[in-house]
């Protein structure tokens, strides 16, 4: 998993749970998380954050896969 602190100090932590295209993939190593930014110009894609042993990202991601979502409110 992965503890992302924001810059209030306050915390959350994002479970490695993989994610779901026709069957459960990298679950317990890898993290995607969705975001709520879609792809400008491409309506099968969206930006997801990407973690994985100590390495993080935002990167586009197929929105056919099954990303994990993280509600959060201020």
């Amino acid at each position: 998993g992965y503890k992302v602190t924001g810059p209030n100090g306050n915390s959350i932590f994002l479970p490695a749970a993989g994610f779901r295209g026709s069957s459960l993939g990298n679950d317990g190593s890898d993290g995607f998380y969705w975001t709520s930014a879609p792809s400008e110009g491409n309506s099968y894609r969206a930006y997801s954050l990407y973690f994985y042993n100590g390495v993080h990202d935002v990167r586009y991601g197929n929105r056919y896969l099954g990303h994990t979502v993280r509600p959060v409110s201020e």
